[in-house]
């Protein structure tokens, strides 16, 4: 699982994924955790890409409150078909990406939580699969957008099954261990505007090579 990472600079993102300057707005360059705040890019009419701000942790159509009791803010890629609170976003298309400089995940090689810093090799910000949705309270009218961020099961990845604590009563092949999906510049319309099946395909994991990694302070 993702639970913090930091969002990119507003212009030099918004460039890098054409985001038309109407669509443009300041969002946070700060760490985002689970129900803040955070910036996200989706289709829009015309076959435009619009950026929209709205919490971390997507709210299920079903929900009677913003506040939800339990965690929405990662989704398992595997369950998106079948789960109650993904399903709906996944069916519909309401996919997502979402701007990230780096992201953080646990490394308990030492016994101890070392959080290591994951950024692009190539320099540029990354651009994390997500679904998306547009909760309505149906008493106040009020309009909450939100989103999650969909992972993959890393137990084979070279370098993202080094993340997280493992479960000493499972084999290496056998922990769940997690990546989060990033989506390459070129296929994000296929991502937001694609065929389910067309997105499907893009639900993989990244090669180590397009990672730059390490303990928190180290990496630069």
């Amino acid at each position: 699982m993702c639970t913090r990472y930091i969002s990119p600079d507003e212009a030099a993102y918004t460039r890098q994924f054409e985001i038309g300057r109407n669509n443009a707005f300041r969002w946070p360059k700060s760490e985002i955790f689970p129900s803040r705040p955070g910036p996200f890019i989706r289709a829009a009419a015309g076959g435009e890409r619009e950026a929209v701000i709205g919490k971390w942790g997507l709210i299920p159509w079903f929900a009677k409150s913003p506040k939800l009791t339990y965690s929405t803010s990662n989704a398992r890629s595997e369950e998106l078909a079948g789960k109650a609170t993904f399903k709906y976003p996944w069916a519909r298309g309401q996919r997502c990406i979402i701007p990230a400089e780096s992201f953080d995940e646990p490394n308990w090689e030492t016994g101890k939580n070392v959080w290591w810093r994951f950024r692009r090799a190539d320099g540029q910000p990354w651009g994390l699969a997500g679904l998306w949705n547009t909760w309505v309270d149906q008493v106040s009218g009020e309009i909450v957008e939100s989103y999650t961020m969909l992972t993959l099961n890393a137990d084979a990845h070279p370098l993202m099954r080094r993340m997280h604590k493992p479960d000493p009563k499972l084999g290496p092949y056998q922990q769940d261990k997690r990546s989060v999906v990033p989506i390459e510049l070129e296929d994000v319309d296929a991502w937001l505007f694609g065929s389910q099946a067309e997105a499907a395909e893009l639900i993989r994991l990244a090669p180590v090579e397009v990672f730059e990694a390490g303990p928190v302070g180290v990496v630069t």
